[in-house]
């Protein structure tokens, strides 16, 4: 969302209307014909039926009219570090100063640049309450010195920073208005349907209360921006300068705000994603009466269950969020979790995808119960959770590959000097990957030289002797289930015999 090209280009485009004539005729007591250039025939009641359903395509203009004067365009300045521009020895001119591509683009469309040393970026938002709170994408101001606020009616004003939420992209920012501002509802996005009409209303390339419409292309879109992915796909046209503005229904009401674009060259392409509302609500409130966001902690670091590791741990079919580590101490040891769990309910909410899990954690409140249901042995679990808070971790889901006899690795213990090149703490168990054979099991199924293997088909692995026996008593299974360890992390590996 923040590419901008740096020259605006502009193009029309004329479209041709092509108008068939239909030609009718009075056949004696027939009824009346309309023929097609191939001499096929439709009765009045089917272009009737036709009209009807062309006439009952939505229209957007009231919507727009409505909600239009609640959507807001944000720029932001912050000061930078002026880059050095140095005299080369020898004659001629002082090699220019290059100008920030930012600048061409403000300079075009409001008339200035910004003073030497400084940095602009420009969003959009939207008005939530009429005494000038205003949401809109935490990336949207960042870390700006100066935050201007722009109406609709073109008033503008400075807006003060009320708190942000980097980990969803949310920020609450507030203007003191002379009056009473026009505000925007806030819906549902949980009833939300794929192939729903949406509008986006923004101020794309700094062209101010731009409407677009499209529809809902997809929900819970990860997308690799955070811990709390769940994004809403849309089709209509997002632009950098969109970001922070509201994603609407027919109703005109917000069920998202626009976030993220998926292009190569900065501009749509049809694919746009916005935050849920629902999600948004939460956050918003919380920084509105404390300016901050705590979160519920788990203590549990997880992972997706594919289906080779659904295989390796019994499971008729990939579900769940796989428990690949346990805090010391956390709220999840305390209570009983263990490594190898699959969590597959948090609070009667049934956990189909790992994803899922850290959202419905984070909403819960620090220090309520939360009832956990695991399969640990091919058999349901649950336990009494006291959720904790999250400080400056998050929970992180760590994708494992396939893969399988020859396994393709060599291991050896963890002396004194290979865990100074791996940079291993003295008290790291088990055997370290020396080794990995190009197109074994090992390498598709991501192991990599430096992981530390800490267990076997759920055997710990202290030795070499002790990786040596799993090994062998694994040697007729179809597949090869490893708990490693890199970095900071454990994650499970399920390598495939080659068949």
């Amino acid at each position: 969302m923040t590419a901008i090209p740096r020259h605006l280009g502009r193009s029309i485009i004329r479209t041709t209307a092509v108008v068939l004539l239909g030609v009718t005729c009075c056949l004696g007591t027939s009824p009346l014909l309309a023929l097609d250039l191939f001499g096929s025939s439709k009765t009045q009641e089917s272009a009737v039926a036709a009209t009807s359903r062309i006439n009952a395509l939505p229209s957007f203009a009231d919507t727009a009219q409505k909600v239009s004067p609640a959507v807001v365009n944000i720029s932001t300045t912050q000061k930078i570090e002026r880059r050095r521009s140095f005299r080369f020895p020898g004659p001629g001119p002082r090699p220019p100063f290059e100008e920030d591509p930012f600048e061409e683009f403000f300079r075009r469309f409001f008339g200035d640049r910004p003073p030497p040393g400084q940095q602009r970026s420009l969003g959009s938002g939207f008005i939530i309450s009429q005494d000038g709170y205003i949401i809109t994408n935490s990336h949207v101001i960042g870390d700006a010195d100066k935050i201007t606020v722009r109406l609709s009616d073109k008033v503008e004003y400075d807006a003060k920073v009320i708190g942000t939420d980097e980990k969803t992209d949310i920020a609450l920012i507030k203007i003191t208005p002379k009056g009473p501002l026009p505000t925007v509802p806030l819906g549902d996005s949980s009833a939300l349907q794929v192939g729903d009409w949406v509008m986006a209303i923004g101020n794309p390339f700094g062209l101010e209360q731009t409407v677009t419409v499209g529809i809902v292309s997809a929900k819970g879109r990860v997308i690799g921006a955070g811990p709390y992915d769940d994004f809403i796909q849309t089709d209509a046209s997002i632009n950098p300068g969109n970001s922070g503005g509201p994603l609407l229904n027919l109703k005109g009401e917000v069920v998202g705000i626009n976030s993220a674009i998926f292009s190569q060259s900065g501009g749509n392409i049809g694919i746009g994603f916005a935050i849920p509302i629902d999600m948004a609500k939460s956050i918003v409130s919380q920084l509105r009466e404390k300016g901050k966001v705590t979160r519920g902690w788990l203590g549990v670091g997880i992972q997706p269950v594919t289906p080779e590791l659904a295989k390796s741990f019994g499971l008729e079919e990939p579900r769940g969020a796989l428990v690949a580590e346990v805090t010391k101490d956390g709220p999840a040891e305390k209570s009983g979790l263990e490594r190898g769990d699959v969590i597959i309910a948090f609070n009667g909410t049934k956990i189909k995808d790992s994803h899922e899990l850290p959202s419905l954690v984070a909403q819960s409140p620090v220090g309520s119960t939360a009832e956990v249901t695991v399969l640990r042995g091919g058999k349901e679990k649950t336990f009494t959770v006291k959720l904790g808070e999250l400080k400056d971790q998050q929970a992180r889901a760590e994708t494992s590959q396939d893969s399988e006899d020859d396994w393709g690795m060599a291991v050896a213990p963890i002396t004194p000097e290979l865990a100074r090149r791996f940079q291993l703490e003295s008290s790291q168990k088990g055997v370290i990957v020396t080794e990995v054979e190009p197109g074994s099991p090992a390498e598709l199924a991501g192991i990599q030289p430096g992981d530390v293997i800490e267990e076997v088909n759920r055997q710990p692995i202290s030795s070499i002797d002790d990786f040596n026996r799993a090994i062998a008593a694994g040697k007729d299974k179809e597949t090869l289930l490893l708990l490693a360890r890199r970095g900071t992390f454990s994650s499970f590996f399920a390598l495939r015999k080659a068949g």
